[in-house]
């Protein structure tokens, strides 16, 4: 590929910062209307439960990050099913209404029959590259123009009309195929990915069912094998705390500090902030001698934290031994390690199991705002290993962790190789 030094944007040119070779062409801008035709609204009719041959496809089903059919469950239309909602190849069908409006779908022959409920837009593609016009709603441009007009009655929604009048800027037929064709393979790359992670999890959730209810077993270095596991309530073996640090005990609290440091600052983890993975931007700080109690509050690495209020309540997260200085917010409880006891990346991993799981649940109470106290969090029981059988399946556990985090991090690579190569390869 060559490329040109930047955009040109005219009506007489049109072309893009980055280009095959072989192309020259200008770029022409047409409506989506001008490369379709049957555009139709699909059909009004109710899910019902899979019948083994007509698949329904709703907004819901079209998987947010992917744009792949994923049904949640897979179902069926109800009543008499025409052919005349069946998807064919090179059919786009777009959200209508809701907050999911514009969401597009391109039709994959390998998804089945396939029929498109009512509020789906179809447009079959007969003028252009199906895959090439699917890619350019991927554009930032896309969604600014599905903000603007499906807002303007209040309800967002946008009808066929609307969609028909949507401009798009193409290439020549044989340009939008080489493209299309070389974001395919960029887009079977992350399929293969994201597939390898399911099956990672899959694996990891199964092992964590053997492992956590005795199935399997781990012996010792000489292979012999480790003790009975023993019933223990958690009270026995953990320290737990709920001293926090509420918002408003500061005099303010910092958004985006650009360069964190250890002697100034102090990381102010929500629970929101535990749920993705301290990775987002919205992390807030605090400036040290804005309290008085941090000490008493410092968080460690290796240390759980437990949501003892609200909808996630028994939701329990490690932090990472790289924290540094943290303190928390309050709806968590947290429990420190005692070295004597358990080792607190076990259990992490055996609280996340489903026994694990089931026995929290037990000790939860309130039917409007669900909580769990330190009095009943304490009487939990759990049937523990000894600590070296603990350490082998906490570390044979992370090893799995590692492997599904090393292909998310391939997984956000490709992704964002993909969005330059839309910023660089469209006008």
């Amino acid at each position: 590929m060559s490329s040109a030094t930047t955009h040109i944007k005219t009506e007489k040119q049109l072309v893009p910062i980055s280009r095959f070779k072989e192309f020259e062409d200008v770029w022409k801008t047409v409506t989506l209307f001008d490369v379709s035709e049957n555009v139709s609204y699909g059909m009004n009719a109710a899910a019902i439960a899979f019948d083994g041959i007509h698949k329904y496809l709703r907004i819901t089903d079209i998987d947010e990050e992917s744009g792949t059919f994923k049904p949640r469950p897979l179902t069926s239309p109800e009543g008499e099913i025409s052919d005349k909602f069946k998807l064919k190849k090179n059919d786009i069908v777009f959200a209508r209404t809701g907050a999911s409006v514009g969401k597009p779908y391109l039709y994959n022959e390998k998804d089945g029959d396939l029929y498109y409920a009512g509020f789906l837009i179809k447009f079959s593609i007969i003028n252009g590259d199906s895959y090439f016009i699917y890619c350019l709603t991927k554009k930032e441009a896309y969604n600014k123009w599905v903000h603007v007009y499906s807002m303007r009655s209040g309800q967002p929604g946008l009808n066929a009309e609307e969609y028909k009048a949507l401009r798009l800027t193409l290439p020549s037929l044989p340009e939008q195929q080489k493209i299309a064709s070389f974001l395919s393979a960029v887009d079977e790359k992350i399929q293969q990915l994201t597939k390898k992670k399911a099956l990672l999890e899959d694996y990891k959730k199964g092992v964590m069912q053997q492992l956590f209810s005795g199935q399997l077993r781990f012996k010792d270095e000489k292979g012999n094998p480790y003790p009975d596991w023993e019933e223990k309530r958690l009270g026995e073996i953990v320290e737990i705390m709920t001293d926090y640090v509420a918002a408003g005990s500061f005099e303010s609290l910092r958004n985006n500090v650009t360069v964190y440091d250890e002697l100034n600052h102090a990381l102010y983890v929500r629970l929101t902030d535990l749920r993705h993975g301290l990775k987002h931007k919205s992390l807030k700080y605090v400036d040290k001698s804005s309290f008085e109690f941090l000490s008493k509050s410092n968080l460690y690495g290796g240390e759980l934290l437990l949501a003892n209020i609200g909808a996630n309540v028994g939701d329990v997260y490690l932090m990472p031994f790289n924290i540094g200085y943290a303190t928390i917010a309050p709806n968590m409880i947290v429990i420190r390690e005692n070295i004597n006891q358990f080792h607190s990346t076990y259990l992490f991993y055996h609280l996340n199991s489903h026994g694990g799981k089931k026995e929290i649940n037990k000790a939860i109470s309130g039917s409007g705002q669900p909580k769990l106290s330190k009095t009943d969090f304490k009487k939990v029981k759990l049937k523990l290993p000894s600590l070296g059988e603990q350490q082998k399946i906490a570390t044979y556990l992370s090893s799995i962790d590692t492997k599904i985090e090393a292909v998310n991090n391939q997984i956000t690579q490709t992704q964002t190789f993909k969005k330059g190569l839309l910023q660089q390869m469209f006008v």
